[in-house]
């Protein structure tokens, strides 16, 4: 069974993004998610570079090389839109003003907690960056990620290998597999995949589960 593309978890996700949310999008699978925001349901979306209310670009609107978000992609602010400095973007993630941070995530523990830097890639800044301030500000932290590694190792696990970024913070997973809640220490399995079954999201998760009794196949209109 073929997982979730990277666009799939973006709009899988962006199906829970409810009518004026405060809603950040982190670094990686997360900044795909403005185009999949359902039509008519306005989202305010916040970038920690200072950014609030903006979208992503069509494919054929002019580049603004200015105007990005926190990824470095090229953007477009929405009328009403504004922008302010780095001290007023954290102020308002600290503050408790944002309603959602989506995150991406090198691993997620069955207790909540979520690892999503390192220090061991040459390729990535050495450091936790504005993630430690999201995972704890947001009144409510979600993670995009895959399901497993290239070499099929589980990113669910009992306990996170790579160093903390928050403890208990996170309250739903989307991975390429599976939509996923943390609930006292276990993760609840709440859509899977069409195809596969309960037994083999368990095969490829350390992390404790549990079916959740209204538990449906994980559809998506994106290839």
């Amino acid at each position: 069974m073929k997982p979730l593309s990277r666009n799939a978890m973006a709009w899988r996700a962006a199906q829970d993004l409810y009518e004026g949310m405060y809603v950040n999008l982190g670094i990686g699978v997360p900044v795909m998610v403005p185009p999949y925001i359902p039509a008519g349901r306005e989202v305010i979306l916040h970038s920690e570079n200072g950014m609030l209310g903006f979208t992503g670009l069509g494919k054929d609107e002019v580049v603004d090389p200015d105007l990005v978000n926190a990824a470095k992609e090229p953007v477009r602010l929405l009328p009403g839109g504004v922008f302010f400095d780095h001290a007023t973007s954290f102020t308002m993630i600290r503050g408790g003003h944002i309603d959602v941070a989506l995150l991406g995530a090198f691993e997620v523990s069955e207790r909540g907690d979520i690892a999503n830097w390192t220090v061991d890639d040459p390729g990535r800044a050495p450091g936790v960056g504005g993630a430690m301030d999201l995972a704890v500000g947001a009144r409510e932290v979600r993670v995009i990620m895959e399901h497993t590694t290239r070499e099929g190792e589980p990113r669910l696990r009992k306990t996170c290998r790579y160093p903390l970024t928050a403890a208990g913070v996170v309250k739903r997973i989307y991975t390429s597999l599976a939509v996923l809640d943390v609930a006292d220490g276990v993760l609840v399995v709440r859509e899977i995949l069409e195809g596969m079954t309960f037994d083999d999201i368990v095969q490829r998760t350390e992390a404790a589960l549990r079916l959740a009794p209204d538990c449906r196949p994980l559809r998506t209109p994106i290839a």
